[in-house]
């Protein structure tokens, strides 16, 4: 059975045309075009809400104040903490090409 990190979904014929799709946009608009295109009005929302749970969680925040901030549920909030700190690393590349520095919560 596929884990959380599991990449195998990435193997198919169309997650790879996808995935190439994606790195061959050239620009923030394109990027944006076909997402919106892609995803529904809600899917983006939700893409967009957990980027923001994961920049705050670099930032070091507390869940509550992620949780005020973002209405996203203390378990989604949770799991991409897990999935940030022992994900496939996509999270930890995204942040490092934006130069978002990750702060360790003590």
């Amino acid at each position: 059975m596929p884990t959380p990190h599991d990449s195998s979904w990435a193997a198919s014929d169309d997650a790879s045309s996808l995935l190439d799709a994606i790195i061959s946009l050239e620009d923030q608009e394109g990027a944006e075009r076909l997402l919106r295109d892609l995803c529904t009005r809600r899917e983006l929302e939700e893409i967009v809400s957990r980027w923001a749970v994961v920049r705050r969680l670099a930032a070091g925040d507390s869940y509550r104040a992620i949780r005020e901030n973002t209405s996203v549920s203390t378990a989604t909030i949770t799991r991409i903490n897990d999935w940030l700190r022992n994900g496939s690393g996509g999270y930890g590349e995204a942040l490092n090409r934006l130069g978002i520095e990750r702060l360790q919560r003590s």
